[in-house]
């Protein structure tokens, strides 16, 4: 367990200028029958407080429960018990391409959100000082990349089949809203080794109606896709209910570095684009799981008048 001091403690999720020092422990071990590896968790949280809202994050293809750190360790410190999990695609576990498991990856993923989500009160127990402080009722999810397709499942999205159809529903009402970091598009615009290979790259929001903030770059050009950044657009464009989209100049895949705090991390360093990730996603995540919580709006309006925006916000 380590813990890293940033400010005087007892913070609440509105309480966005003071944050907390944040405890971060892992790995925590939940067992998870039919999986092959058992499940390790990391969480992050602040020191203080009670009533706590959860976020489940999903990480990117090969990465773990221990990147992503420049988000947890600040929606922590602004309120929020953050919840890692490492999926079995992870470099950490070197599941080797023919293993059996490797074709349905994706379905793993998801229960391992699910997994986490039962999990809630045997992890908290798990972290010293913890224990009874999480609010089980306010819930979101999130992720980066192929984590944010495994985080939208729960909020609504589903895979088409081969016939066109959208396969099975499996999102979880214990969600409530979430923050999807450049998302993979509609499957239509897959290169032909994508289509070969990804099958499940095929989504369908007709059914994502649960809050969401879409984060995509404007120079994020995938080599999965015949289209260009715009299709890291498509949730925001094809899913119903209320929905906002955050468009960062400059940006690729990493969008300046979420994915951590080494510049070897990526190709697009800028610690002022993932101050503002930071920012804005923190606000979103409170106001959508914290009624009457108008911070939200606050960040929304400051963005539309910078002159000097990083990006653009538009919503639905």
């Amino acid at each position: 367990m380590s813990a890293s001091n940033t400010a005087p403690s007892h913070v609440t999720p509105q309480s966005v200028d003071a944050p907390a020092t944040v405890v971060s422990a892992g790995p925590i071990v939940l067992s998870a029958p039919g999986r092959g590896e058992a499940l390790q968790v990391r969480v992050s949280a602040p020191a203080t407080g009670g009533d706590l809202p959860v976020v489940v994050f999903s990480h990117g293809f090969g990465s773990s429960m221990n990147d992503y750190a420049p988000l947890a360790d600040f929606w922590a410190a602004h309120g929020f018990v953050v919840l890692r999990p490492t999926h079995l695609d992870s470099r950490t576990l070197a599941l080797p391409a023919e293993d059996p498991r490797t074709p349905r990856i994706w379905r793993y993923r998801t229960e391992d959100l699910r997994r986490v989500l039962d999990a809630l009160d045997v992890l908290q127990a798990r972290v010293p000082g913890l224990g009874g402080r999480l609010d089980h009722g306010r819930v979101a999810v999130a992720g980066h990349s192929w984590g944010a397709q495994t985080a939208s499942t729960l909020l609504g999205a589903r895979v088409l089949g081969s016939d066109g159809v959208p396969g099975e529903d499996m999102s979880d009402p214990r969600v409530t809203a979430g923050v999807l970091l450049a998302l993979p598009g509609l499957g239509d615009d897959l290169t032909p080794f994508a289509a070969e290979n990804f099958s499940f790259m095929k989504p369908s929001f007709d059914r994502m109606t649960a809050p969401a903030l879409i984060v995509a770059g404007d120079h994020d050009q995938s080599a999965l896709s015949t289209r260009g950044p715009d299709w890291f657009t498509d949730a925001y464009t094809h899913s119903p209910g209320r929905k906002s989209l955050l468009t960062l100049f400059g940006a690729e895949h990493s969008l300046g570095g979420v994915n951590g705090y080494e510049a070897a991390a990526t190709t697009d360093e800028s610690p002022a684009r993932v101050a503002l990730i930071q920012r804005l996603t923190s606000a979103f995540l409170r106001s959508a799981l914290t009624p009457g919580d108008t911070g939200w709006q606050a960040a929304a309006t400051a963005l539309h008048e910078d002159p000097d925006a990083l990006g653009t916000l538009h919503s639905k």
